[in-house]
């Protein structure tokens, strides 16, 4: 006989991580190990007329004390903490379902909640649990903790039904887990003949048979009193799990989620209760239902998310999605994350002439994310044809070295650095791609592992930013705040107007972001100053908002551009937007877009007009190139080069479409 499967995902929400160890080895048990995922869940709330933006600093601070959860996890699970923002936290909970595809939700309940506020209604469990299970987003299963303590026999009180089944399914998932014997009690009245009895016993067995794996032992009693019989085998048990009954109210107001003889045990037993709720069936009466209520409610949903979509979702994404390096400053822990999923992280570091800080920067990397921690896996330099000695130190540092312009030669080369981003995909096999730049002079190891963290963390990240504030130098000082002009000036005003889901971004221009190769070989690259703002434009396409994360690296001392320079990148950032602009919306917006800036020259009696070619060229996702696919397939390339692409031979004529050369 096939049974029902155990979850592959569960989720359990943590109000106080410190009492969380109960409820992590509950959900672990009741989990599929071989596909399993256990996620916490922390809830920021944020009251009405507050921006939600305003749950940023709360969300770190919830965020770091999750961290403490990882302790609890049993050998062999993985948990993943997340926090979500709110105005309720039911609202944050099942958003949170929804979003990650929960197939069970794992409540802790404390005991029975303080009289509600005048006017409220009255809570069964708490004002969140009692929300959730009145519409549940999957199976519940509600814990009255009694403190974590060893399992060796469990208690199932079966009455029949879907609920009662769950209960027994999850009951011998734990006795597995455990090391537990299972008793499964029916209760029966009084003074029944003994061919009733016999029948009830043979139901028993067969309903046993049908939704346990494990050696249950079963008993038939007679009771007078249903809830006290439980509760005196209760006694001899570590966890009673029970299933939800439909038994009606037995007082006036009252009111019961699960039904009023498991509430009613969970209360008053001594023992760890697990009350299980199986999600209502999906039937012909449930469409009915579904489609008079959208019906009802379309229009106004339809308005109300015009007017408030963008920045409401901005404001939520601000607050949940926007990390701290220190978060995930504890590298061992983060490694082990890592490795437990089986990710692989490559650090590309660019350079153009950057003799006087690459050796350092190399050396740290190496040393502290490759040598005493193993966060990074690979480490490529690639150079855009340095005229110093760059490349030499950072040979003599133990990076690998491959000078961008040799690579992929069938296809041509153009300066820029997103040329060089595009080429370090065929050069690198990590899972993550994680690009530094490389003039920074307080590098820090924080700039790559506070970027590759939040895509180890959470699975629904796919491209991370980093920000930090940007002194700069002027006259041989020091000024705060000076730097990131072309964001201020350009960059940010841009996004706000034509793309305003990006508007949260705090650096949209940083160079320091790493992102998951499956994404990033299907983005285009702009072989310049447009590389970065291309990226978030078309990552937010592919992936929405809630696909990136920004994470702060605190304070970044680099290299300032003269003000021409600064004009140069204005000048192709504004050229990708427009053309990001045009194709979303499938109309030229200009008969002609200007592809060279004039430079006026004055001085010493001349006056001189200088016109340079700025346009950025746009390089197509790299999954379109036959030799990476061929590098990714592991399949043997034919006539290698030095720089690991491909000579051309007289049958390579033909470039793939899309491919400029």
């Amino acid at each position: 006989m096939t049974r029902t499967p155990l979850p592959s995902r569960i989720l359990i929400p943590v109000a106080n991580p410190l009492t969380a160890q109960e409820l992590v080895r509950i959900g672990a048990s009741l989990m599929d190990r071989r596909t399993g995922t256990l996620t916490v869940l922390g809830i920021v709330e944020v009251p009405e007329g507050t921006p939600l933006s305003e749950g940023a600093t709360r969300a770190r601070q919830a965020r770091r004390l999750l961290q403490r959860v990882l302790d609890y996890a049993p050998e062999g699970v993985t948990i993943h903490p997340i926090v979500r923002i709110g105005r309720r936290a039911a609202e944050g909970v099942i958003e949170a379902a929804t979003e990650l595809d929960v197939d069970l939700i794992v409540f802790g309940w404390g005991g029975k909640p303080s009289t509600a506020r005048p006017g409220a209604p009255a809570s069964v469990f708490s004002p969140t649990i009692d929300e959730v299970v009145r519409d549940p987003p999957c199976d519940i299963a509600v814990v009255k903790q009694r403190g974590p303590s060893e399992i060796h026999r469990v208690l199932v009180p079966i009455r029949g039904g879907p609920h009662a089944a769950l209960a027994l399914h999850f009951a011998d998932a734990l006795a597995h887990r455990n090391d537990a014997t299972i008793t499964a009690v029916h209760l029966v009245p009084r003074g029944l003949g003994e061919g009733i009895r016999t029948q009830s016993e043979r139901a028993l067995a067969h309903f046993i048979r049908q939704h346990a794996d494990g050696k249950v032992e079963q008993s038939v009693r007679e009771a007078v009193n249903v809830r006290n019989a439980i509760l005196r085998e209760a006694e001899n048990a570590d966890v009673v799990v029970m299933g939800a009954s439909a038994m009606p109210a037995t007082g006036a107001g009252e009111t019961f989620l699960f039904g009023a003889l498991p509430e009613a045990v969970a209360m008053r037993s001594r023992k760890t209760v697990i009350v299980v709720k199986t999600r209502e069936a999906i039937g012909k009466a449930t469409f009915e239902r579904l489609e008079a209520r959208a019906e009802t409610l379309a229009a106004a949903e339809r308005a109300a998310y015009e007017a408030r979509s963008i920045p409401l979702r901005v404001e939520r994404w601000f607050g949940e999605s926007n990390f701290h390096h220190r978060e995930f400053g504890d590298l061992a822990r983060l490694v082990d994350l890592k490795h437990k999923q089986g990710l692989t992280v490559s650090l590309v570091l660019p350079t153009l002439n950057e003799e006087e800080t690459i050796g350092i920067i190399v050396e740290r990397a190496r040393r502290e994310l490759m040598e005493r921690h193993a966060l990074i896996d690979e480490l490529l330099v690639i150079d855009s044809d340095s005229s110093d000695r760059t490349r030499e130190v950072a040979a003599s540092e133990g990076a690998r070295v491959v000078v961008h312009q040799e690579v992929l030669t069938r296809y041509g080369s153009f300066p820029g650095k997103g040329e060089a981003l595009w080429k370090s995909l065929y050069e690198t096999s990590g899972d993550i791609v994680v690009w530094a730049d490389t003039d920074v002079r307080n590098w820090h190891p924080r700039m790559v592992y506070g970027t590759v963290g939040p895509l180890i963390a959470e699975e629904r990240i796919q491209y991370v930013k980093g920000y930090y504030r940007r002194p700069i130098v002027e006259g041989g000082l020091l000024k705060e705040g000076g730097g990131g002009r072309v964001t201020e000036l350009v960059a940010r005003p841009l996004i706000n107007l034509f793309f305003p889901e990006l508007s949260g971004l705090i650096q949209p221009l940083s160079g320091e972001y790493a992102g998951r190769r499956s994404l990033l070989e299907t983005l285009p690259f702009f072989t310049g100053y447009a590389v970065e703002i291309g990226h978030l434009i078309d990552v937010a396409d592919r992936c929405g908002l809630e696909g990136l994360g920004q994470v702060d690296l605190e304070r970044r001392i680099h290299r300032n551009q003269e003000l021409e320079g600064l004009s140069r990148m204005s000048f192709v950032i504004l050229q990708a937007v427009m053309k990001r602009l045009e194709e979303r919306r499938k109309t030229r917006l200009f008969a002609e877009l200007g592809s060279t800036m004039k430079l006026p020259r004055s001085g010493h009696g001349r006056l001189s007009l200088e016109v340079i070619e700025l346009a950025d060229h746009e390089r197509p996702p790299m999954i379109r190139i036959p030799e990476y696919l061929e590098r990714r397939r592991g399949a043997p390339e034919s006539s290698p080069s030095p720089s690991g692409g491909r000579t051309a031979g007289p049958t390579d004529a033909a470039v793939p479409s899309g491919v400029e050369s």
